[in-house]
């Protein structure tokens, strides 16, 4: 029996979807751009220079804030209360204190040094142990040292302070947090103060984004008159020129973090040095993933900003003739 082939049979036509279609224009665009970018290498390192440092001088600037407040965070001694017992007060009666102190909301931990022991870490620290010893009787009195509780705010801190004051054991009470507070106050100041320059910088990377589209833009001014002609949109036209800023900003972020690990690659053996000489385990905290894909994402949205602007005003200006 004899097979019959039909010379007109056509096999199915494989359309894409519409997904596909928009991936595969932003995908040849992408690379279009990138392409345009390496044949001025010049100009694009220049533009990619300058929106590293940008944005790498804000980026330092605050990692010197979080290495100050992570070394100030290690100084819980300077948040304790000592409490200077009056020379009458037993160490059982100190104990005893210790003890209802410790029984409060505010108080993390109460610890007990008593005259013996801060007399003997005294003639350790002194030098004046064997003239110490003749002494006839301890001068030192106990002492209480309170850690307050993490949830303490600054008026329950005073609060704190006053009520220890008022007891009638405690002689002196001394309070070593001013200072550390005023230091905190500073470092809020300052990061405040990166912010808002920050936040100024970004401007910055904007308006030279921005101007170097819009001088691109210019150059290709016959081409967009073309595309526009045989009917392209102004979403068409516009989206190479965004995928520009994006390999701008792109390459500016990752240059931006190459130049703070730099920086941080040059600060280590000064830092060891001087952790060395006060038998410390100072240690100098890098960016975290997080804080690199901000400084990534906010140059890639900076640049996708401003050459947003610049095309969407520009671009309308252009007509065929």
């Amino acid at each position: 029996m004899a097979v019959t082939r039909h010379s007109d049979a056509v096999a199915p036509v494989r359309r894409s979807g519409p997904i596909t279609i928009w991936l595969t224009r932003h995908v040849s665009t992408s690379i279009g751009s990138l392409g345009r970018l390496v044949r001025q290498p010049f100009a694009s390192l220049m533009i990619i220079l300058v929106i590293a440092v940008t944005l790498a001088i804000p980026a330092a600037l605050n990692l010197i804030v979080k290495n100050a407040r992570s070394i100030s965070d290690s100084w819980d001694n300077a948040l304790d209360f000592s409490i200077y017992l009056n020379l009458s007060i037993s160490e059982t009666d100190a104990q005893a204190l210790a003890r209802l102190i410790e029984q409060r909301a505010d108080v993390e931990s109460v610890q007990l040094i008593t005259a013996g022991e801060a007399l003997t870490e005294f003639k350790q620290q002194s030098g004046f142990g064997q003239a110490l010893d003749h002494l006839s009787e301890n001068p030192l009195p106990h002492t209480l040292v309170v850690r307050p509780g993490p949830a303490n705010t600054s008026a329950s801190m005073i609060l704190l302070q006053e009520e220890l004051s008022n007891l009638p054991e405690a002689d002196i009470v001394q309070v070593d947090t001013e200072w550390v507070q005023r230091f905190h106050a500073i470092l809020d100041i300052v990061r405040q103060g990166i912010l808002i320059g920050a936040s100024l910088l970004g401007v910055a990377i904007i308006v030279i984004i921005g101007n170097t589209i819009r001088l691109d833009i210019q150059n290709r001014r016959e081409e967009i008159e073309v595309t526009k002609l045989i009917g392209g949109s102004n979403g068409f036209v516009r989206r190479p020129f965004l995928w520009s800023g994006f390999w701008y900003g792109l390459f500016g972020g990752l240059l931006a973090l190459a130049l703070v690990q730099y920086g941080l690659f040059l600060l280590e053996q000064p830092a060891a040095r001087l952790a060395g000489l006060y038998q410390s385990g100072i240690a100098i905290l890098a960016l975290s993933r997080n804080e690199s894909l901000s400084i990534l994402a906010i140059g890639i949205g900076l640049g996708l900003i401003g050459s947003w602007f610049a095309a969407a005003r520009h671009m309308r200006r252009i007509e065929p003739r």
